[in-house]
């Protein structure tokens, strides 16, 4: 498993926030290349695109586009039935995303800000895309998209 979780995240997760509350709202940075060393870390690779709510516009501090979840069950939480979807900033190969809350987070070292690093796959991955060949302007959909906290 490929999933890193920054630093603020851990911490939203072991105070009252949760993961779902850190992350409620926020978009998913699509990336070419190599995941970073650590969620904590600036993003590596070519920014493809941003994942909102049906590829609307998004301005972080605001609810309208954020993404959000379904209510949680046996420790986990899955994309809301919302279709999740970018437009193609750059043409390249997806090859991991970073999952950001809804707070300004312009991508610079960070143990604050709350953040899930993962990768990417059209049939496997943490994000599942239609497709990880993405050409500038085409849509993209977000087909799977879940977190499980583990038992053990």
């Amino acid at each position: 498993m490929t999933v890193k979780l920054s630093t603020g995240l851990r911490n939203a997760m072991a105070g009252s926030i949760g993961f779902a509350g850190a992350l409620a709202g926020g978009v998913i940075h699509v990336y070419s290349g190599p995941q970073p060393i650590s969620a904590d870390a600036a993003p590596t690779g070519t920014l493809l695109g941003t994942v909102t709510k049906d590829a609307g516009p998004f301005t972080p501090g605001v609810a309208t586009n954020g993404l959000t979840f379904t209510a949680p069950a046996s420790g986990g939480v899955t994309k809301s039935a919302d279709t999740w979807k970018f437009v193609g900033l750059a043409a390249g190969t997806a090859g991991w995303f970073r999952h950001v809350g809804n707070n300004a987070d312009d991508g610079s070292v960070s143990t604050t800000l709350p953040r899930l690093d993962g990768s990417i796959a059209a049939g496997t991955g943490d994000l599942r895309l239609s497709s990880t060949a993405i050409a500038v302007g085409v849509p993209v959909t977000v087909d799977v998209y879940s977190f499980q906290i583990p038992a053990q």
